[in-house]
């Protein structure tokens, strides 16, 4: 079997997460055998040329297997510096450009498309009190185009010239901008424009210089006739029981929307750098732009479907809702766990990276054979992963003002005495909450759970909201509570539970 697909898993270390990391590794480690087998049974049945796929925890690779090649004809065997295509995976890049430049005061996302691009601004919608096209549109694939994807598949070498002529001949909508998701390759490819506009440098040199280099991303490409020939991966078509080349297209106008050519030594830098995002802290920045905006291309801005029968691989049903941020997809499902990245396909290729930011766990994947369809494979290795090695997300921080509330309400339960008095309720508290029945009710549950032997950890579910267990000798108790946005903050929502012993 011949193939050019690699996987790589990339676990951030943080003092935060419930697993030391030789406790992760090792148990990644474990579950190696399973996904060697995932991966080997979905190229098979998927007819891919060859495959390649690793295993990176907290930057270092700690797992390859590999089998095929990237030039069949020349039998090139696939290897870590293969440089490939990853179409639509370069979108998050220019989403990133464009965030950096706003970041700089160089341009706001609510600017009309039209100030950087005269020839959208006569452009005629569906109704005359449509709002203009701005570039938060064409990031969120809200700009009212059709989706486009057979075609702008094939737009890639067109120049800025061929592509200016088109539009000012008129674009056909199917919606109007800002009403609803549909995926535009065409809108990438405006958005290349406006980097190259804003910044007066070509697209390609810009994304190289500002976010490429300072990555050290140093075998990364636009134009396929720059990778030295024994790294360049040839791309293939599953016909009628053979596989056939296709041949490559040259960069161009549409290269912002799928023309990056890069090896996964590089893009894993790429998608560390998206990991460094979390958990929130105050780290020092290390990148092209600062982790807030790492969050906000990532954070879903449009919803774009809701799949009620979703089915891991395993067979597992588990609904998934899934949304667009800037350039990055981003899906949510049944257990909560929020994955976010880009899958990628052009005639000859087939990618996708996803991640857990809250896991520090990512996965991406590279295929040589035309719309591999990896991003399933994908989804269900993070799961997998996820359930084998026992993951757990990132502990949020206890801030000191929940940590007080918590010490200063364990001192009043069961009791309730002078509660009203004590200054850590805000105004509403005991207008909502009566005093005999909080008293009569954690009484109660203190009575069926016994001598209280150990106060648990706070779990912050976030600054100013959380829960702890109180354990007791027959069962346990579970507190939970949210603080107002008063500085001191104070408690404006209280609730008491017996829960099993765990």
């Amino acid at each position: 079997m011949k193939i050019i697909l690699w996987l790589a898993v990339v676990a951030t270390a943080n003092s935060l997460n419930a697993q030391t990391d030789a406790k992760r590794i090792a148990a990644i480690k474990q579950a190696i055998p399973v996904i060697d087998k995932l991966y080997s049974e979905y190229a098979i049945n998927n007819h891919f040329p060859g495959y390649i796929y690793g295993i990176v925890v907290d930057g270092k690779l700690i797992h390859t297997s590999q089998s095929g090649l990237i030039n069949i004809d020349q039998k090139i065997a696939v290897t870590p510096q293969s440089d490939f295509r990853i179409a639509s995976m370069s979108k998050s890049l220019t989403a990133m450009a464009i965030l950096k430049l706003r970041d700089e005061g160089k341009l706001r996302l609510d600017d009309p498309a039209w100030q950087y691009m005269p020839e959208l601004k006569n452009q005629q919608y569906l109704s005359s009190d449509a709002t203009p096209i701005t570039i938060r549109h064409l990031l969120t694939h809200s700009a009212g185009f059709p989706e486009d994807n057979p075609w702008g598949d094939r737009q890639l070498a067109v120049s800025d010239e061929q592509m200016l002529s088109m539009i000012s001949k008129g674009i056909s909508f199917s919606n109007l901008p800002g009403v609803t998701y549909e995926y535009s390759n065409m809108g990438f490819a405006i958005l290349g424009y406006i980097v190259k506009k804003v910044s007066g440098q070509p697209y390609q040199k810009y994304i190289t210089e500002n976010i490429f280099k300072p990555l050290g991303m140093n075998n990364t490409y636009w134009e396929y006739t720059e990778v030295p020939a024994d790294k360049l991966a040839l791309g293939y078509r599953w016909v009628n029981g053979n596989w056939q080349t296709v041949p490559l297209l040259k960069d161009g106008a549409y290269g912002a929307m799928g023309g990056l050519i890069t090896t996964m030594e590089d893009f894993s830098k790429y998608v560390s750098f998206q990991l460094s995002a979390w958990p929130v802290g105050a780290n020092k920045e290390s990148g092209p732009v600062g982790r807030s905006s790492l969050r906000e291309m990532q954070r879903a801005s449009a919803v774009s479907s809701l799949t009620a029968g979703y089915r891991y691989l395993s067979g597992r049903v588990c609904p998934i809702v899934s949304g667009y941020g800037y350039g990055l997809r981003q899906v949510i499902d049944c257990e909560n766990k929020v994955i976010r990245g880009h899958s990628g396909g052009l005639p000859g290729f087939g990618s996708d990276w996803m991640m857990l930011p809250e896991y520090g766990v990512a996965v991406i994947a590279f295929a040589n054979i035309t719309y591999s369809g990896v991003s399933r494979i994908s989804m269900s290795v993070l799961d997998t992963l996820v359930r084998l090695a026992q993951l757990q997300p990132y502990k949020k921080p206890v801030s000191a003002i929940l940590e007080q509330r918590k010490n200063e309400l364990v001192r009043l339960l069961p009791d309730w005495k002078n509660a009203e008095a004590s200054g850590i309720f805000a105004e509403n508290f005991f207008l909502d909450y009566f005093t005999d029945s909080l008293r009569n009710e954690a009484k109660a549950i203190y009575a069926r759970a016994g001598k209280i032997l150990k106060v648990g950890e706070f779990t912050a579910t976030n600054n100013l909201r959380g829960s702890f267990i109180l354990e007791g000798e027959r069962s346990n108790i579970e507190i939970s509570f949210t603080l107002t946005p008063e500085n001191p903050a104070l408690i404006q929502e209280y609730h008491i539970r017996e829960v099993g012993k765990r």
